[in-house]
């Protein structure tokens, strides 16, 4: 007998049948063949509905939506270029980097022309306000501060965060990510480990790491008197090693191992990220893909460890909240406490610590790097800093009290931060039917708010804009420009980046010990040439020629 008279068998005399598997097709199963090609033929009809289905949902995100969205935000007045099948803009963009980064620069402060190409030659044709094509997705970038400020201040529910690259995510997620309630959530827990008080604690890090980088550079000067480096990997080395010791404590060496990882792991992510998105091919086993998948899980493997040696140490009795681990820890538990609901998960505090990384030592060693750069291009400012550095700390380390009165240097870095933010663009997601300005945006648009061609623009800074000028700022933020919101290089609102009072304490204390000890003048083998890639970067590195004082 075969298999399909013993399967029919069963079911034929089955008690619990279905009513609507009629009997005959049971018993017909080996010996109805009639049925059975009725049935091929119903299940291929299925197939081919489903592919139609799939068919047309793949046009309508391609093709139809885009041209609709297209014409929409046209019959109001907004411009922007023409919507290209699937790539958009991407291919543009490229192409437009591409020639902009061939060639170095001058010496100018006037970077938005090579930075970013495709939206400065968009704005002056399509005005303040515009639209570019990120793939199949209209990208509304606005530049006006009012708008800015609605964007960024506005109530949760109305704008979010744009949907990350799946492989993005491998690099950090965390409160940086999140929306809604969890953002909500990962914000209360995690703002009490960046309070001024808390980070007092994490000071001396800040400058035994720094004291090391001086030290290391000391002995490179020799008898010579000057010694030339490219100071930028100097400068993400002691970055790296600052967030490794300030966030992991006794397990910094761990940390440096994560930081090297995530540096490795970005670079082969925005190697990917940077062609059109295809779904699914992150899941094909390409050499590429295989080692991105082995990095990440090292990653995480590193700081399981870490966090399983804190949490046994915590069972033993012994704490430690003087490190950023420790004082999330200790904040995650009194959430648990006062809120009576759980706190982060083992993965989510993994997520957290893998953000500490990706953005704390990035942007400051970027921040230190584009001041170094352009106090060598404008010498009599160098001087007034250092001079302002050892009238209030001497040759000692310095320490909280002086660092908030050291006006100098903190106009400077503002100054720098505005012409060199590290975080060049902020985006925002419309999560429903949302009006700005004269425009009603339809919910899923993406919205850029492009921060280094904001702090260029000559209508709100005037028309040194794109000059190098602290004094700017010597009455504070709020009367530099014509509109507090046209400086946010930590963004701005609710979501304001909670690690700014970290980055400022950590760029000040290096900026003043490497004062101390050195001026400092570019290399004859300098070339100035900005580039975008997770932040603004030298593209060739930043060579310097170190005087010892």
């Amino acid at each position: 007998m075969s298999s399909g008279d013993e399967l029919a068998r069963a079911i034929g005399t089955s008690p619990f049948l279905p009513p609507s598997i009629p009997r005959e097709f049971a018993m017909g199963l080996s010996a109805s063949p009639e049925l059975r090609r009725s049935l091929g033929w119903g299940a291929a009809a299925s197939g081919i509905l489903l592919l139609a289905w799939a068919a047309a949902a793949l046009l309508n995100w391609a093709w139809w939506r885009p041209r609709r969205l297209d014409r929409a935000l046209r019959a109001q007045g907004l411009r922007g270029t023409p919507y290209r099948f699937l790539r958009g803009d991407l291919a543009a963009e490229a192409r437009l980097s591409a020639e902009a980064r061939s060639k170095p620069m001058l010496l100018s402060h006037d970077i938005v022309p090579r930075v970013f190409p495709l939206y400065h030659r968009a704005r002056e044709q399509f005005g303040r306000t515009f639209f570019t094509w990120l793939g199949p997705l209209p990208r509304v970038t606005i530049t006006d501060p009012e708008m800015v400020r609605q964007i960024l201040s506005n109530k949760f529910g109305h704008f979010g965060r744009p949907r990350i690259h799946p492989l993005v995510r491998l690099l950090s997620t965390g409160v940086f990510s999140y929306d809604g309630e969890k953002w909500a959530k990962h914000r209360r827990i995690l703002k009490p480990a960046f309070h001024a008080e808390k980070l007092k604690r994490i000071l001396p890090v800040f400058s035994a790491c720094c004291s090391n980088l001086v030290d290391r550079w000391e002995n490179l000067v020799g008898l010579e008197g000057y010694y030339e480096l490219d100071v930028w990997p100097e400068l993400q080395s002691f970055t790296g090693d600052v967030i490794s010791r300030a966030a992991f404590g006794s397990s910094y060496e761990e940390g440096r191992q994560i930081f090297q990882l995530q540096a490795q792991l970005a670079e082969l992510i925005l190697g990917v990220i940077q062609t059109v998105y295809i779904p699914g091919y992150r899941f094909l086993p390409t050499p590429k893909n295989k080692r991105i998948k082995a990095i990440d899980q090292e990653i995480r493997t590193l700081l399981r460890c870490i966090l399983k040696k804190r949490e046994d140490a915590t069972k033993m009795g012994e704490t430690s909240n003087d490190d950023l681990l420790g004082l999330l820890m200790e904040s995650n538990k009194s959430h648990f406490h006062e809120h009576g609901n759980a706190g982060m998960t083992t993965e989510e505090v993994i997520e957290e610590c893998k953000l500490f990384y990706f953005a704390g030592h990035e942007t400051t060693s970027v921040l230190l790097t584009w001041t170094m750069v352009v106090l060598s291009m404008h010498p009599d400012w160098q001087v007034r800093a250092r001079e302002e550095v050892l009238q209030v700390f001497g040759k000692g380390n310095p320490d909280l009290d002086g660092l908030s009165h050291l006006k100098i240097v903190t106009m400077i870095l503002y100054e720098v931060l505005r012409l060199y933010p590290p975080v060049y663009q902020v985006q925002r997601r419309t999560l429903k039917t949302m009006k700005i300005g004269n425009i009603i945006y339809p919910p899923g648009l993406v919205l850029a708010m492009p921060v280094v061609i904001i702090h260029h623009d000559q209508h709100l800074w005037g028309k040194d804009a794109n000059e190098f000028n602290p004094e700017r700022f010597a009455d504070g933020i709020a009367k530099a420009s014509k509109d507090q919101f046209s400086f946010f290089p930590f963004g701005g609102g609710p979501r304001i980046c909670i690690g700014q009072n970290f980055a400022l304490l950590e760029a000040k204390i290096g900026l003043s010990m490497i004062l101390q000890r050195f001026s400092f003048e570019l290399s004859p083998s300098y070339a100035h040439a900005p580039r975008l890639v997770v932040t603004l970067q030298p593209q060739h590195g930043a060579q310097l020629r170190l005087t010892k004082l």
